[in-house]
């Protein structure tokens, strides 16, 4: 087998560096945007595995995702979801995001999430989760959900508070008399922010 000096890998050397500089003249510069949430709130849940009654605790819910264009209708995302059942255990999950355009942009609106859970505390469950959440102006949310799982885990829970995404970057809704100096999404405008 022949082995190759460095003096011939130079003629492919130079033509990728001629391809990469042609293309810093040939690509515009990328005009994407996605959506994101970054929720914490606070409520009620009841937690049950194998064939226990349901019990009753305080929770918290926190979610951080992101999504598609909040120009659209409809944005598909996904989240995180870290949910402490104070006195039991935490609940974690992947889930996958619908929501329509006034949910994203601050206003009044709605999401589903669904996706799969994992419950590492008591007898453990693997399972599926489903939340329904209703956004209203500044930020605040209402979430209503409820899971079912392996080893007769089950659970629901209702949450209300803030998603700060929602309130800042994203707020279109009060600007009126509180206006968003920078928003996110700028329908009114065609040029990008600068900086």
């Amino acid at each position: 087998m022949k082995r190759l000096t460095t003096g011939a890998w130079l003629p492919a050397r130079r033509a990728a560096l001629l391809l990469v500089g042609a293309m810093g003249f040939v690509c515009r510069p990328a005009q994407a945007d996605v959506s994101s949430w970054l929720y914490t709130g606070a409520g009620a849940s009841w937690v049950g595995e194998e064939d226990n009654a349901l019990d009753g605790q305080l929770t918290l819910q926190i979610d951080a995702g992101m999504g598609t264009d909040p120009s659209h209708s409809l944005i598909l995302g996904g989240l995180g979801r870290i949910q402490p059942h104070f006195t039991r255990g935490t609940d974690l999950a992947l889930l996958g995001r619908l929501a329509t355009h006034g949910f994203v942009n601050g206003d009044f609106g709605g999401a589903i999430d669904v996706g799969p859970y994992q419950r590492f505390w008591g007898a453990g469950s693997t399972g599926v989760l489903g939340t329904l959440t209703i956004g209203a102006p500044w930020g605040l949310t209402l979430s209503a959900g409820g899971g079912l799982g392996t080893n007769g885990g089950r659970s629901f829970s209702f949450t209300f508070g803030v998603d700060l995404a929602r309130l800042t970057i994203y707020r279109r809704a009060g600007t009126s008399w509180y206006p968003n100096p920078l928003p996110a999404y700028r329908p009114d405008s065609d040029r990008p922010l600068e900086y």
